[in-house]
């Protein structure tokens, strides 16, 4: 965002922060610029600004900010009812680091927003059209759809998914091309030879419980994986970040590799499922914790077909797992990984899908699902260095 303040020290008190920015913060810089100063606002570094101040201040130099900007700024003075806005408040806002007490003042005063919705207006290119429909797609407020449409520079694109999208079919079609199939790869002898894939014989390798998203059972797998990580993926990272997004991919693939080794120990596993998971099923569990708020188009059918589609690929994976395997004793892969990924999604994915430009370490739910997460990862850990031997399993031969 182009809207930059320099980050305030951290302080006890709001007249601290205030007073130790007080020489060198201005309120906007680049295309907008309000040459401000923090005397400006609070004069008497009492820590607040009065409303009446921030008014006048707002009807001063409002011209210069962009519509929607000044919209959340005025929300926020109609918000209080103390006549007076902290000034850190305004700090976090223009520095685009919103505490959650600038959430509750924005929620409150979304209501006495008077102009029209972000979706009736027009005379839009259609790259701005396109920002305003991923706005729409995964943003439950206005306020935050008309925060993200001003925010949004493109820089950097979406790259984490349509990288990996990219890396995918890359070692899909290499694999193909190598094997001399391309529907239904896992049925091929040498198949389960790649070092990528995770086996059960092979676990203490771990790369192998991230690298086997490059592997895919075949095109009917892959292709479902790839529209699916495409269609939800490349929306929610334009919104919520590469960082957040990767995270919740990354977590969710690990989760998935880690549930196949606890709960289907004999089996291996390929495929980008339980990354595809994790987001697709914060995506909707979002929409539907939020579902009043949520305007994009047609979601119930969307969100039916979405789910239409994922359980056809739980299905086909489900079907394969305990169909004869083509090369006995090893099974065909485990389908726990879309479980895995799934669980990721509707706990830390949702955490992060519902706290748009939010700092997660100020979420209790956030420390509790990754605490869980973490104490998953230990003990799965720990059941495939000693478990195995235990049990006295009989595993499938290393390929």
């Amino acid at each position: 965002m182009g809207d930059r303040l320099p980050e305030p020290h951290a302080s006890s008190s709001p007249a601290v922060a205030a007073g130790s920015e007080a020489e060198e913060i201005e309120v906007l810089d680049s295309e907008d610029v309000l040459p401000m100063a923090a005397e400006d606002f609070d004069p008497d570094n009492t820590g607040y600004i009065s409303t009446e101040k921030f008014r006048s201040l707002l009807q001063r130099h409002g011209s210069e900010l962009d519509p929607h900007k000044l919209e959340v700024l005025l929300a926020l003075a109609d918000s209080n009812s103390e006549g007076r806005i902290c000034y850190q408040d305004f700090v976090n806002l223009m520095s685009n680091k919103r505490s959650n007490s600038f959430r509750q003042a924005i929620l409150q005063g979304n209501r006495r927003l008077c102009s029209k919705a972000l979706l009736e207006e027009t005379g839009l290119s259609l790259s701005q059209r396109l920002i305003r429909h991923v706005a729409y797609e995964t943003l439950p407020r206005e306020i935050d759809r008309k925060w993200y449409y001003d925010s949004y520079t493109c820089c950097p694109p979406p790259w984490f998914m349509i990288t990996i999208t990219i890396v995918e079919v890359a070692f899909f079609l290499y694999n193909g091309v190598v094997l001399d199939r391309f529907v239904l790869q896992v049925t091929h002898p040498l198949y389960l030879k790649n070092a990528l894939l995770y086996h059960p014989q092979l676990r203490a390798q771990a790369w192998r419980y991230l690298t086997y998203i490059f592997m895919h059972a075949g095109i009917e797998h892959l292709g479902l994986n790839v529209v699916l990580q495409l269609l939800v993926g490349v929306p929610l990272e334009m919104v919520h970040g590469a960082a957040r997004i990767s995270f919740v991919y990354v977590a969710g693939v690990v989760a998935g590799s880690l549930a196949v080794s606890v709960a289907d120990m004999t089996a291996p596993v390929v495929g980008s499922s339980g990354g595809v998971y994790a987001l697709v099923s914060a995506h909707l569990a979002n929409i539907v914790m939020n579902w009043s708020g949520m305007k994009c188009q047609f979601k119930l059918l969307r969100m039916a077909v979405a789910l239409i589609c994922m359980s056809f690929e739980f299905g086909r994976a489900v079907w394969l797992r305990f169909h004869p395997s083509a090369y006995p004793p090893c099974p065909h892969p485990s389908f726990m990984a879309h479980l895995g990924g799934v669980m990721v999604g509707i706990t830390l994915g949702v955490i992060i899908l519902r706290n748009y430009e939010q700092r997660l370490q100020d979420q209790t739910l956030w420390w509790i699902f990754l605490s869980i997460y973490l104490i998953f990862v230990l003990f799965a850990i720990f059941w495939n260095i000693f478990a195995y031997s235990l049990l006295d399993l009989k595993l499938p031969p290393p390929p």
